[in-house]
C-alpha cells in the first residue's frame, strides 16, 4: 500500500536501549495524538478478543547524533512540520508537566535533542532525514 505520509521517527544512537525504546513511545504517541486519521481500526482476534487499534501506516526509524538531530529539527521547523521532541532533560522527570517545563527552559538551540518524530508529506520527510540511515 502507498501512503501519501510518511512518519519519521530519529533517535540519537548513543542512549541506552531501553532509553531508545522509551523515547520511540512517547514520540510515537505524539504523532497519534496530532493526527487522529493516521489511527487504524481495533483488532480483534479469532477469539473475538479485542485489542486497541494502532497507527496504520510504517514508521521509519532512523539513527542520529546530536548534531544530526538538530540539524533534522531545523530542517522540519523550516518546511512548516512540528515535529514531536524529546530530550535528555525529560529523562529526569516523572510526569508530563515536568516534561514540558523541562523543555520550555531551554532555548530551541541548547535543546539537548534525543529524539524527534514527526508526519509530514512523503517528500517533505525525506528532505528532512536526507543523510540519516535507518536505525541498527
Amino acid at each position: 500500500m502507498h501512503f501519501d505520509t510518511k512518519i519519521a521517527v530519529v533517535i540519537r544512537t548513543d542512549l541506552e536501549a531501553w532509553q531508545k525504546l522509551n523515547v520511540a513511545s512517547f514520540l510515537t504517541s505524539g504523532i497519534a495524538a496530532a493526527f487522529a486519521g493516521c489511527i487504524g481500526e481495533p483488532y480483534e482476534d479469532g477469539s473475538g478478543t479485542k485489542y486497541l487499534a494502532l497507527i496504520g501506516q510504517p514508521i521509519l526509524i532512523y539513527g542520529a547524533d546530536r548534531p544530526a538531530l538538530t540539524r533534522a529539527l531545523e530542517r522540519a521547523l523550516a518546511r512548516n512540520v512540528t515535529p514531536a521532541v524529546y530530550t535528555e532533560d525529560m529523562f529526569k522527570t516523572t510526569h508530563d508537566a515536568a516534561n514540558r517545563a523541562a523543555v520550555r527552559a531551554v532555548g530551541r538551540a541548547d535543546l539537548n535533542l534525543v529524539g524527534l518524530a514527526m508526519r509530514a508529506e512523503r517528500k517533505v520527510i525525506d528532505k528532512i532525514v536526507d543523510g540519516l540511515k535507518f536505525h541498527t
